[in-house]
C-alpha cells in the first residue's frame, strides 16, 4: 500500500532524530505542510507528514468507511521503519489518538499529543456535536458518514478555526477536507480506547484555549493520564497548525523537542 509522504528537509541538520505528524479526521499531510514542515526544516529538523491510507493522496484501499484506529497505527508504524532513525511522533486530533496508542507499543524519542482526542475518547465531544447540529447528527448515523459535519465551509469554520482566519483561508482549507472513517469513530467513541499510563518521559500535550472539539478541560484530562500538565495557548481553535497563531504553537514545540533531543 502506498502511503503519501511530505517532507521538508533542513539546509543544516540540527537533530539526527526525524519527526513525523499525523493527521487528524478528515485532513492529510497537507494542514502539515501549509506551516508546519517548512517551519521545522528550518529549525534544523527533517519533518515529514503522512497521509493515512484513504486520505490525502494515499492509496484508497476497500471502503473509507470501515478503516479501523489499529489501521492508521499500522501505517504510521510503516511510515516509522522506513525513516533512517525513530522519529518523535506529532500527532493532531484523531492523529493525536492514533499516537496514543502508537505509544503502548512504542518508545519514540519524543511525542507531542496536540488538540487530541483524549484517552477516554469522543462520547462528550459526540454529545455536543449532536446538540449543536442535531441535523448533521442524524444524518451522520444515517449514512454512517462523519462528512455531514464538515458539508460546508462554515460548519468546518466553527469546528476547527478561529474568527480571525479569514473566509477565503477556511475555503481553501475545507476544499481538501474529506469524509472519515465511520468504524474509526466507533473506536475513539468507545471501542478501542488507549490505555495511557504516566511516562519518565511523558509527551508534550498542547490545547487551544477556543477549541471548540476539545476542550482546555480535555487537554487536561490528557495531560494527567500521562503524568504532565497541559500547555493552553490563548485564541487558539482546533486546526492549531493553521491557524494565525500557528508559529506561536509550533515554536513551543521545536523549543520543546530541542530540549528532549539535545542528548542525542
Amino acid at each position: 500500500m502506498k502511503l503519501e509522504l511530505r517532507s521538508r528537509l533542513p539546509a543544516v541538520a540540527k537533530h539526527a532524530t526525524p519527526l513525523l505528524f499525523v493527521h487528524g479526521a478528515w485532513h492529510g499531510a497537507w494542514c502539515w505542510d501549509e506551516n508546519f514542515l517548512s517551519y521545522f526544516a528550518d529549525r534544523g529538523f527533517a519533518a515529514h507528514a503522512l497521509s493515512l491510507r484513504n486520505h490525502g493522496e494515499s492509496e484508497t484501499v476497500g471502503s473509507l468507511r470501515w478503516k479501523r484506529i489499529r489501521d492508521y497505527v499500522a501505517d504510521v508504524e510503516s511510515i516509522a521503519a522506513d525513516l533512517p532513525r525513530k522519529p518523535a511522533i506529532i500527532g493532531h486530533s484523531m492523529g493525536g489518538f492514533v499516537t496514543q496508542h502508537y505509544l503502548q507499543k512504542h518508545d519514540p524519542p519524543a511525542a507531542v499529543l496536540l488538540a487530541s482526542v483524549p484517552p477516554n475518547g469522543v462520547f462528550h465531544t459526540t454529545l455536543k456535536l449532536a446538540a449543536r447540529h442535531p441535523l448533521a447528527f442524524l444524518k451522520a448515523n444515517a449514512t454512517w458518514s462523519l462528512y455531514p459535519f464538515i458539508a460546508d465551509p462554515n460548519l468546518a469554520k466553527e469546528a476547527f478555526f478561529s474568527k480571525a482566519l479569514g473566509d477565503s483561508q477556511v475555503e481553501s482549507y475545507w476544499r481538501q477536507m474529506k469524509d472519515e472513517s465511520w468504524l474509526a469513530f466507533l473506536d475513539m467513541l468507545a471501542l478501542d480506547l488507549p490505555k495511557p499510563t504516566p511516562s519518565k518521559t511523558p509527551p508534550l500535550v498542547i490545547g487551544g484555549a477556543t477549541d471548540t472539539i476539545f476542550s482546555v478541560a480535555d487537554a487536561e484530562a490528557t495531560a494527567r493520564a500521562y503524568g504532565t500538565v497541559a500547555e493552553i495557548f490563548p485564541d487558539t481553535a482546533h486546526d492549531m497548525m493553521l491557524e494565525p497563531r500557528w508559529r506561536d504553537v509550533a515554536a513551543r514545540i521545536a523549543d520543546w523537542l530541542d530540549s528532549k533531543l539535545a542528548a542525542e
